[in-house]
């Protein structure tokens, strides 16, 4: 492994551990991949964060337009949301899709804008993450889920899936991370001040 990719694998391997240590992710919930020299590396299906090595990446190729796997391990199933990001954005080189707490909660709410569906109370969910996505709810690894996120891809998106949980994207793991903590803190934050009267709020102005 050369001492890029080493880099790259280290900073996953982190954050899925900083992820499971804090109870942003449980059980085998959650998946995490990179890009790097022409190959995607993902979680496989089946792993767990808390417990992830290097060995429990699948490896991908593209091949002929489509992503075909290079190693002996399967992919998470909901890997063509994360080969759909990076066909789409060829900045991304990162994307983290967990099932924390708050992220599920406002995911279950009905929202009156499926473009914006995180209000913005303090000024580092637009700094970090953007605006908030809301994708049409599918069954977890189903190609209903994977239609319903072909329509709502963006540059540099972050996104909630419906009654599901959020994905995130980021240049680089790190940047990933950034967005997935501000986006599950922002949240939080939204769903203390859900029932407050809106005159008692102070929210930031819309752009």
């Amino acid at each position: 492994m050369d001492e890029a990719l080493k880099s790259r694998m280290e900073d996953a391997l982190w954050v899925a551990h900083s992820l499971f240590d804090r109870g942003k992710t449980t059980g085998s919930t959650a998946n995490i991949s990179f890009r790097y020299n022409g190959c995607i590396f993902i979680s496989r299906t089946g792993s767990c964060f808390g417990r992830l090595t290097e060995q429990d990446f699948a490896v991908l190729k593209e091949k002929e337009g489509k992503a075909v796997t290079v190693s002996e391990n399967r992919p998470s199933k909901e890997f063509p949301l994360h080969w759909m990001i990076y066909r789409n954005d060829p900045e991304v080189n990162a994307v983290i899709h967990t099932h924390s707490f708050y992220s599920v909660l406002w995911s279950c709410l009905k929202h009156e804008n499926p473009d914006d569906v995180v209000p913005a109370y303090t000024p580092y969910l637009r700094m970090k993450a953007g605006k908030v996505k809301l994708v049409g709810y599918g069954e977890p690894g189903s190609p209903e889920l994977f239609q319903a996120f072909s329509t709502r891809l963006e540059t540099g998106g972050t996104y909630l899936l419906q009654n599901h949980g959020s994905v995130v994207t980021g240049k680089t793991m790190m940047e990933a991370f950034a967005k997935c903590e501000e986006l599950e803190e922002s949240i939080k934050v939204a769903w203390y001040l859900r029932n407050e009267p809106q005159d008692a709020v102070h929210r930031l102005p819309l752009k």
